[in-house]
């Protein structure tokens, strides 16, 4: 019988060294590529968020208050285009700083109710363009391209009407009668007008 059994072979050690080397090479490489991949979204992330740019906001009040005319952003952590929105919102926010304010209100918030009630607010990203007096000009809802927002703030700014936003509120012509139809001197009549 031979000492040199197929299992104890030189053959075999290679093979085995060879196996366990590939294996360890293609840790190493699936290291490297998670790594790289997570540093590269990372990197091609803006900086530009939802939450820096309500950091940086104007406080409503006193963005109606100062004298310079706004730009209203009713927005949420959660909504996609607001996100999508910030990198533009934040160049703009830089290029016009000095003109004017940029306002974030966060719907999730309830203390922005009454305001999320007078602007008619009723899709996000809702923005409205205020006046120097605080005076709603125009307001626009959903993505805007940056190209467009930029009109209407550099209009905003030079006090011109704005080219790409649609005055607030097209509504359609409604007269109800005004006078009841019934006398309302009977305590007794509040049911006359249900019909049977």
């Amino acid at each position: 019988m031979s000492t040199d059994s197929p299992l104890n072979s030189p053959e075999k050690a290679e093979s085995t060294f060879g196996k366990r080397l590939r294996n360890f090479l293609i840790v190493m490489v699936a290291i490297a590529l998670s790594v790289s991949l997570v540093l590269g979204l990372r990197t091609e992330t803006t900086s530009a968020t939802l939450a820096k740019l309500s950091e940086t906001s104007t406080p409503l009040e006193v963005a109606i208050s100062n004298g310079k005319p706004s730009l209203v952003e009713f927005y949420a952590d959660w909504c996609t285009v607001c996100q999508k929105m910030a990198p533009d919102i934040t160049q703009l926010e830089t290029e016009y700083a000095d003109k004017m304010n940029f306002v974030m209100l966060n719907v999730d918030n309830t203390k922005w109710l009454p305001e999320m009630l007078r602007y008619r607010v009723d899709g996000i990203p809702h923005f409205v363009f205020l006046s120097q007096q605080g005076e709603t000009i125009a307001q626009a809802i959903g993505d805007q391209p940056r190209t467009i927002m930029a009109s209407n703030l550099e209009a905003l700014v030079t006090g011109s009407s704005l080219p790409y936003a649609q005055a607030s509120g097209k509504v359609s012509k409604f007269s109800a009668p005004v006078a009841p139809t019934a006398s309302q001197d009977d305590p007794r009549s509040h049911g006359s007008q249900v019909v049977n």
